[in-house]
């Protein structure tokens, strides 16, 4: 399936030709970043937390403390994830057609607990690769205490839609001659020079896949 099913909930109602429900558009939005936030209701409070998450297949993973209001709140119950890419500030020639670039995707469903140890390393696994590919095995081995105190939940990719906005401003055209610049200025994450901890040893090498590094 190529295509997710429109529900009440993902269905775009304001600006629909932003929306889109294909798979590879929502995969790319979601592996563009490891940063997610996750919201739910806590005590008929709702939550939003920032965490990081992973995507293998059709799943979305994120992990935490196993005692984590985080961990345990969302188990079981509606969450909605949301990734947001922000690519750049739209400067129009008023105030209302102001707007902003960007890329984002919402996704809808009943997190599950991973409970299977080896499906387990293998997710921590799968993160820790994401992040830097082959570190997981460079790594001194997690002890049972934290393997313990970790959880990982995961979401199926079944009930979600990404958002997407691209192009100049949306001016009217009776004001496409006032004497403002109109335009937009773009937006990009950086990837800075990496800082060695202070621990490291003289002879420490710095993993060379570091070089060149980019988000996602």
């Amino acid at each position: 399936m190529s295509t997710l099913e429109i529900t009440s909930l993902t269905k775009i109602k304001r600006a629909q030709q932003r929306g889109s429900y294909d798979l590879q558009a929502i995969y790319e939005i979601l592996d563009a970043t490891p940063l997610c936030h996750v919201g739910y209701a806590a005590e008929q409070q709702p939550i939003v937390t920032p965490t990081i998450h992973w995507r293998r297949g059709d799943r979305i993973f994120w992990h935490g403390s196993r005692i984590s209001r985080t961990m345990v709140a969302p188990e079981l119950q509606p969450v909605c994830i949301t990734v947001t890419h922000l690519d750049g500030l739209v400067l129009a020639r008023s105030a209302f057609h102001h707007s902003a670039n960007y890329r984002s995707v919402m996704v809808f469903g009943r997190p599950e607990l991973v409970t299977d140890r080896d499906e387990k390393t293998a997710v921590l696994t799968l993160l820790i690769d994401k992040m830097l590919p082959g570190r997981w095995d460079t790594l001194r081995p997690m002890t049972e205490k934290e393997f313990a105190a970790t959880s990982v939940l995961s979401l199926p990719l079944t009930e979600a839609s990404a958002k997407i906005r691209t192009g100049g401003p949306s001016d009217l055209e009776s004001d496409l001659d006032f004497p403002v610049w109109a335009g937009v200025l773009p937006l990009t994450t950086m990837t800075g020079s990496p800082e060695p901890c202070s621990h490291n040893s003289l002879d420490q090498i710095q993993p060379p896949n570091l070089t060149g590094y980019k988000v996602g």
